[in-house]
Parts: structure tokens; C-alpha cells; sequence
């Protein structure tokens, strides 16, 4: 086509022209907004176009599909990648949409948000997320496969599809994509294909001042299939060898048990006259004359802006008709799936509609009162065990953890190959346990990916500390709204002899600041129960589950009000003798003493109300009536108990509320030392209450 461009077989004109006119959209779409990312988005326009237009199985029309590949651009600064070619291949954004770029509700905002627009399938910003996140479309496809179609031959299931993922430098230094990679090379994700942009660019300019490791051979070690597309020519000369990458990529899917990693060494910004392989065009416009050198040196027209050719334009939104072929293709042998495994099909019918199994609400365990109690942990233990058997969509673990999170469904296999079982794990390829490693922020995005491939319900957890190694991930399954759950126990204080290094103190102040994101901390084991319940119910925004590692009573719920109550976020779990004086607001381990203070209150005259608040955020979203009923404006003299720090508590307690927390680091000490010391008691709770009364002038 030219001698710098070698097309796969079939290919024609048209092709090229349209890989051509994605370069110009790229400069265009940024130069009108005045900012944004184009010089990923042209040198890679061949490789996205390949993808989408003569690799992937995907349908314009039905971007949902369920036997479609998936793609996720990890590279998300380069939006303009995926934009051009969903416009393209008519998924459903037009010019316009390119046109409005970066701009207040437009269809294509600065990183692709798959809340935004069709045929994204995952919101990637930060550097990293993307192929980490992958990594769990990968692992769930497996998973979901098992449960479906087990016995059939690899390559052969409506459930067989790939994930395919384009990196950039910026991905592969973040830490994250580290440790999701190694997972990956240790599951053996023989359905996951990366391809690397290798062009050695990033803001500061060359990646030689801070990225200098064998990257190839790095991924060689964690048990990843490498390949190597040179578009550089060893840097003797630029050609496009898209034939070659094609090659590549079919090979890769012949590999069933390793992941691919595709190092594709490409030029920045190639072919605009004077930036090629400048870090100026990597995240800023190209200028006016940059813009015009770039549409000379493609043939098009220097004076049009956003130039698509109508004949291009037919041509790739062909790709929907060669999908009809594909996708009956598909339907053929899904409907002989169906026809042959009719329990299976009523399972994946109640996985796609998201409903709960038969039996599920009878499931939970409920737990008999008890002084002495149990471990919130050990509780949430108690609940997998019982779920396991009615909801098989149901599946986690731990970042090495398991026997303190209690994740573990007893008797169940682990998600390991099966060469890789150890003395206490019996690996499956189609295992339900998960072994994440020490590797919290993998273990995040991860779950991510699981989720947002669509049939599972996934779940991991660590120790309520280590949560800040998964922040990042955990900030943009809030941002998607991904049904994720976190089970971070050692949920304060409590947790003992570890010391302050391991007590959180600002972590659930800090995690209640992020948005859709629920964090709820039960009381005690029937608390536990309905809080898996209820999350389970909701299936909507990721919830962490704030978990003690201590023993805690089980309350009387003959005397308190059922556990149930939860599910609203805030409940009367004992109401006052008479028309309450004063609130006493509890969460978690901290409940008990805020409810031996109530008893101490009432038995001096002091009518009180006792309220669990296990999450502030279920709360919030209940009526203002219901909300008014537990936390009545006229009663002021107010009171939170928390081992932690107050500041989210202070918008309950108003000007005469008063707060029982922890403001400083704690200190190793057995858990019953450290709450007398720190000043969580009855008698603490008692003064406070006074002192609130005596505020409220009562």
C-alpha cells in the first residue's frame, strides 16, 4: 500500500485510508479542544484498527453480547484510540462525539468511563488499572466457563473469548500492573493478550531517566508468552508491519496456558512531520502547522477538519454485517449448549439478570445471644460457609490472609492450576478460593475486572490497614459503581498486640470520604450476617466490611431490635424509658459500651436512646422521615462511640454532641488494655452523655 505500510491479507485501500483518517481525527479532535493526548492515538491508530475492524469477535450493534472479547485501553489518557474506532465501527458515537472531545456532557470524556459510553468496558485513568483490571476479565471468564461449560474442549465453548488490552510505558511502571501480571503468569491466562505501545516516551520525555529494565524479559519471568513486533526496524527505518502484528496476535491465541505479552515498538506521534517521537505530542495539541504536516503526509486534505469519507465510513461499518455471520456463528453452538444442559442454562439465565438463588434469604445463619460473642471475622466466615452451596457465583479471597479474614469456603477448591496445588490448597482450574498474594492493590483492581465482566459476585479482603495499598483501585470501582466487596477485618484497636503499624485509626474517616463507596461495620454476628445479606441484595457500588479480629458479644435480640434493621444503615436498636434526653450513637466493637451506657443512664433517671449506625452511608440514602424517627433535631445531647477518628460523627452530633475516638495511633497491647486505656468504656460513654447534656442545657 505504501513502503511504510504492510497490510495483513485482505486488506485494501479503504483500510488504509481509514487507519489514516484515525490519525487525522486524533490531531483534529484535540487541537478544537485545545488539549488532550493525540500522539498515542496516531501511531497506534493501525494497531486499534486492527482489533477492532479484523481480530476481536464483537458486535456494534449489541455491545453487550455476551460471546463478544473484550478490550480494555489501560493506555486511558489516549482516549482517542478507542473514541475513533467505537466511531468507526459504529458503536454508537458519531463525528460530533469526536468533536466534542474532553467537553461538558459529551460522550467522550478525557479517559474512557464505561458509564458514559457504549462499548467501553471499563472506566481506566489512572496508569495501571487497565491491565490490572484485565487481569480479572481473564480470571472471570475462566471462572464462569467452569461453571457453565466445564467439560468442553478448549476453543470450543460459547464461553471461550479473549481479553485483549493495550499497555503503554506509564502502565507497565506503575506498581499495580506488577503485581496483577504476576497473578496472571501464575494462572496461566492463556485468554489474556497484551499488547505493549513500546515507544519509550512519557511526560518528562524519554523513559531512559527512570524505566530501564528489560520489560520483555521481566514478563518472560512471570510466566507470561512474549512476542516482539518491531515497527522500528531495530531503528534503522519505520514500517508498519500490521501483517506482522496480526501474525503475532493469532499465534498468541493458539497459546492456551500463558498470557501474551506483545511488545510492539512503535514511534510516537509517527508520521507527523518534525514531533514524530517527541514527547511534546504525547499529552498536548499539535499546533496548526503540526496538524497540517500530519494530513500532507497521509493524502488528506490539509483544509478539512475532522475529514471521514463516506466511502471509508461504509467501509468500516461493515463490521457490523461480518458480526451477523460471527455471532450466528456463535449462536449455533450456544443454543446447542442450551439445548444440552438445561440446569446450566437456568443458572446463566439468574447470573445475567443478576437475581438471587432460590433458598438464599434462608441461608444466613443466625446466631444465638452471647456474652462472650464472636469475632465479626469469624462470623463473616460462618456466612461464606453457608452461602457457598446456594451461590456459586459467589467467589473471593484473600492477599494472604485467608486464615485471619476468614475468607475461605471450607472444602472448596482453590483457582490454581492444578500443578500448583500446595499441602493446604487444592488447585482447580476452575476453583472458587482465589490466592491474590501479598498484593492488595493487584487484589483490588482485580476484582474490578471480575465484576465488571459481568456474572460473578467477587470478593477479597486484608487487614483494614492494608486497604491504603488498594485505594487507587478502590477510588475507581466507586467511580464505576462495581458491585466489588472488600472484607477488611482488624477493623481497629482491637486487633492488639500488632501494634500502631497495624491499627487503623483514619481509615474509616477516610474511606467514608469516598463517593458510592459503603463502608459498614457491624456489631456483632447477626449484624455480620445481615450486612452480606444486604450487600448481596443491593448489588450496586463497591462495600467494604469492616471486621473485628477480636470477640465481641451477640446481643439479645429478644431485648434489641432484630439485625435486620441494618439494611437502612442506622436503626432504634434500643429505645429509651421515656422521651429520649439524649442519643448514643455505636458502630462496630464499640456498640457494647455505648449499650452498657444506656443501661447506666437509665438506671440514673436519664431516659436514653441507644442507635447502631453500621453504615453512615445506607443511612443517608433512607427517607427524611425515617432518618428524622432515629435522630430527632430536638434531641441534641448526642454521642458517638468509635474507635477511630471522629470527624465523619460530627455532622450527627451537631453543636452539643460529643465523641467518644481515637485521635492519635495506638499501641501494643492486648485489645482489652488498649480500649480501657484509650478510653473506650461504659463509664467513658456515661460522662460524655453528660457532658452533652450539660451543652444542650438539659
Amino acid at each position: 500500500m505504501t513502503e511504510n505500510f504492510k497490510a495483513p491479507e485482505g486488506w485494501t485501500e479503504l483500510d488504509k485510508r481509514a487507519v489514516d483518517t484515525a490519525r487525522v481525527l486524533a490531531a483534529d479532535a484535540v487541537e478544537k479542544v485545545g488539549n488532550g493526548h493525540p500522539g498515542t492515538a496516531v501511531s497506534l491508530a493501525p494497531a486499534a484498527y486492527l482489533l477492532y475492524q479484523d481480530v476481536m469477535r464483537h458486535d456494534p450493534k449489541d455491545p453487550s453480547w455476551l460471546g463478544r472479547d473484550r478490550f480494555v485501553l489501560s493506555a486511558g489518557h489516549s482516549s482517542l484510540t478507542q473514541y475513533i474506532q467505537l466511531f468507526l465501527g459504529g458503536f454508537g458515537l458519531e463525528k460530533k462525539d469526536l468533536e466534542e472531545l474532553r467537553t461538558w456532557g459529551s460522550k467522550t470524556p478525557g479517559h474512557p468511563e464505561n458509564f458514559v459510553t457504549s462499548g467501553v468496558e471499563i472506566t481506566t485513568g489512572p496508569l495501571g488499572q487497565g491491565i490490572s483490571s484485565a487481569v480479572g476479565f481473564a480470571m472471570a471468564q475462566r471462572r464462569e466457563r467452569g461453571l457453565l461449560d466445564p467439560e468442553a474442549a478448549e476453543g470450543t465453548s460459547p464461553f471461550d473469548h479473549f481479553t485483549y488490552v493495550i499497555a503503554s510505558d506509564g502502565d507497565l511502571q506503575e506498581g499495580v500492573s506488577s503485581e496483577a501480571s504476576s497473578i496472571a503468569g501464575t494462572q496461566q491466562l492463556g485468554n489474556l493478550i497484551v499488547l505493549w505501545d513500546d515507544n519509550e516516551i512519557s511526560i518528562e520525555g524519554d523513559t531512559s531517566i527512570a524505566f530501564t529494565e528489560d520489560t520483555a524479559a521481566r514478563y518472560e519471568a512471570y510466566g507470561w508468552d512474549v512476542r516482539t513486533v518491531d515497527w522500528t526496524q531495530g531503528g534503522t527505518e519505520y514500517l508498519e508491519d500490521v501483517a506482522a502484528l496480526k501474525a503475532e496476535i493469532l499465534e498468541a491465541q493458539k497459546v492456551t496456558d500463558k498470557p501474551t505479552f506483545i511488545r510492539l515498538r512503535t514511534v510516537i506521534g509517527w508520521p507527523i512531520p518534525e514531533l514524530a517521537g517527541s514527547h511534546s505530542v504525547h499529552g498536548a495539541k499539535l499546533g496548526a502547522e503540526g496538524v497540517a504536516g500530519l494530513k500532507k503526509a497521509v493524502g488528506l486534505d490539509p483544509e478539512q477538519q475532522f475529514q471521514v469519507d463516506e466511502d471509508v465510513l461504509a467501509h468500516t461499518r461493515a463490521l457490523a454485517e461480518r458480526a451477523v455471520s460471527a455471532k450466528a456463528e456463535w449462536d449455533k453452538g450456544y443454543q446447542a449448549w442450551r439445548s444440552a444442559n438445561a440446569e446450566k442454562a437456568a443458572l446463566l439465565d439468574r447470573l445475567q439478570a443478576r437475581e438471587l438463588p432460590e433458598g438464599f434469604a434462608e441461608a444466613f445463619p443466625s446466631f444465638e445471644a452471647d456474652a462472650k460473642g464472636l469475632a465479626t471475622r469469624a462470623a463473616s466466615g460462618k456466612v461464606l460457609e453457608a452461602l457457598a452451596p446456594v451461590m456459586p457465583e459467589l467467589w473471593g479471597g484473600s492477599a494472604d490472609l485467608a486464615g485471619s479474614n476468614n475468607t475461605t469456603m471450607k472444602g472448596e477448591p482453590s483457582f490454581l492450576p492444578e500443578e500448583l496445588s500446595s499441602s493446604e490448597f487444592a488447585g482447580d482450574k476452575y476453583g472458587r478460593t482465589l490466592h491474590f498474594g501479598i498484593r492488595e492493590h493487584g487484589m483490588g483492581a482485580i476484582l474490578s475486572g471480575i465484576s465488571l465482566h459481568g456474572l460473578t459476585r467477587p470478593y477479597g479482603g486484608t487487614f483494614f490497614q492494608f486497604s491504603d495499598y488498594m485505594r487507587g483501585a478502590v477510588r475507581l470501582a466507586s467511580l464505576m459503581k462495581v458491585p466489588a466487596t472488600y472484607v477488611w477485618t482488624h477493623d481497629s484497636i482491637g486487633l492488639g498486640e500488632d501494634g500502631p503499624t497495624h491499627q487503623p485509626v483514619e481509615h474509616l474517616a477516610a474511606y467514608r470520604a469516598i463517593p458510592n463507596l459503603s463502608i459498614v461495620r457491624p456489631a456483632d454476628a447477626n449484624e455480620t450476617a445481615q450486612a452480606w445479606k444486604a450487600l448481596l441484595e443491593r448489588d450496586h457500588g463497591p462495600v467494604g466490611l469492616i471486621l473485628s479480629r477480636q470477640a465481641m458479644p451477640t446481643f439479645d435480640r429478644s431485648e434489641y431490635a432484630g439485625a435486620e434493621n441494618l439494611v437502612k444503615g442506622g436503626y432504634i436498636m434500643k429505645e429509651a424509658s421515656a422521651e429520649p434526653q439524649v442519643i448514643l450513637i455505636g458502630t462496630g466493637s464499640e456498640l457494647q459500651y455505648a449499650a452498657e451506657a444506656q443501661t447506666q443512664l437509665e438506671a440514673a433517671g436519664i431516659p436514653a436512646r441507644l442507635v447502631s449506625m453500621p453504615s453512615v452511608e445506607w443511612f443517608d440514602e433512607q427517607d427524611e422521615e425515617y432518618k428524622e424517627s432515629v435522630l430527632p433535631a430536638s434531641v441534641t445531647a448526642r454521642v458517638s462511640v468509635e474507635a477511630g477518628i471522629a470527624m465523619p460523627w460530627y455532622r450527627f452530633l451537631g453543636t452539643h454532641g460529643r465523641a467518644v475516638s481515637l485521635e492519635h495511633y495506638g499501641a501494643s497491647a492486648d485489645a482489652g488494655t488498649l480500649f480501657k486505656e484509650f478510653g473506650f468504656t461504659a463509664e467513658a460513654v456515661v460522662a460524655a452523655a453528660k457532658d452533652s447534656l450539660a451543652a444542650a442545657g438539659a
